[in-house]
């Protein structure tokens, strides 16, 4: 199963969680999360694939797609004469002062937290080493772009036509000539990248009403408030309990106690209930439902993926 949800999402991405621990709890799930057909979920890694992740991008078709809109790009600067700008230039413009900030936005997938091994040492929060390993991997970056290239390569800021020799620079410069080359025009870009994450949403909100997985949010609490714990509607409440964040800057949590146990009892609960499981089947059921209600709408979807992925394989040198 893809992470479509983590413990952090980072400027627009996913970071998922560290690795599973096992459990200490040999209790067996009751109910419906014994039923046939539904997966045995400890960790992520045990969640079998979900329809609607077949019409998403993979991580790897992304820094694939990166790749080539960054070589792109490198051609186009060099067609104006600057010859040594890197493939993965600074975001900032030299000169400009200060260094990039990072905008750290805390998430949880609906069914809450599996890592227990995790949740003991920083409870709901994230480790900042590991989130500074994954955006030096994730976004790496060359030296900044003098006033001129950045000009150049980004589009002049307000509008307005940018010229190099009488040349004129495309729409949105070199980064936007880029973009367009890959991803095509707004529609589809909006289409590719939009639909199916809108869809699931909006199943998400009808999982989360099914009695099943009500049942299993209910038991799940009932073991959380067993262990000595607050009773919280669901794994994602729990979660976001502004309690944990009070007086922290840049989106981590302060780790209390309280917080910590929370987060343990709450990830004990999760397995010994089988909640991440219950989840998984009832999600599975309803986005077979709905790629067969908006088949046309999908079938876009994964026209406009090959024709995304065509366009990076054929700037890459690949068939």
């Amino acid at each position: 199963m893809k992470a479509r949800w983590g413990v952090l999402a980072l400027v627009g991405a996913v970071l998922a969680g560290c690795g599973s621990a096992a459990s200490g709890d040999s209790a067996s799930p009751d109910g419906s999360a014994r039923e046939s057909g539904v997966p045995r979920v400890e960790s992520k890694d045990d969640f079998p694939e979900l329809p609607l992740e077949r019409y998403e991008f993979s991580r790897g078709d992304y820094k694939r797609m990166e790749e080539a809109q960054a070589r792109t790009a490198q051609q186009c600067m060099r067609s104006f004469g600057f010859d040594d700008v890197p493939l993965h230039p600074g975001r900032r413009m030299a000169g400009s002062g200060g260094n990039r900030t990072v905008l750290a936005i805390s998430t949880v997938s609906p069914y809450g937290m599996l890592d227990l091994a995790h949740v003991r040492r920083w409870g709901y929060g994230f480790d900042p080493d590991r989130t500074t390993s994954w955006r030096e991997e994730e976004f790496p970056e060359g030296r900044p772009l003098e006033p001129r290239e950045f000009e150049v390569m980004h589009g002049r800021l307000g509008g307005g036509a940018v010229e190099v020799k009488g040349r004129k620079v495309p729409k949105g410069g070199c980064g936007g000539q880029a973009l367009r080359r890959i991803m095509g025009d707004p529609v589809k870009t909006a289409r590719v990248r939009g639909y199916v994450g809108r869809r699931t949403r909006v199943l998400d909100e009808d999982v989360a009403k099914d009695a099943r997985v009500r049942r299993a949010f209910r038991d799940w609490s009932r073991c959380v408030e067993d262990k000595g714990f607050k009773r919280y509607e669901s794994p994602a409440h729990a979660f976001r309990d502004k309690a944990w964040r009070e007086g922290v800057d840049g989106g981590n949590t302060s780790r209390t106690k309280k917080e910590l146990g929370t987060a343990v009892a709450d990830v004990e609960c999760n397995r010994k209930l089988n909640t991440a499981g219950v989840w998984w089947v009832v999600s599975d059921e309803k986005q077979r439902a709905d790629l067969r209600r908006h088949a046309s709408r999908y079938a876009a979807v994964r026209a406009d993926q090959d024709r995304v992925r065509a366009a990076a394989d054929e700037v890459l040198g690949e068939e």
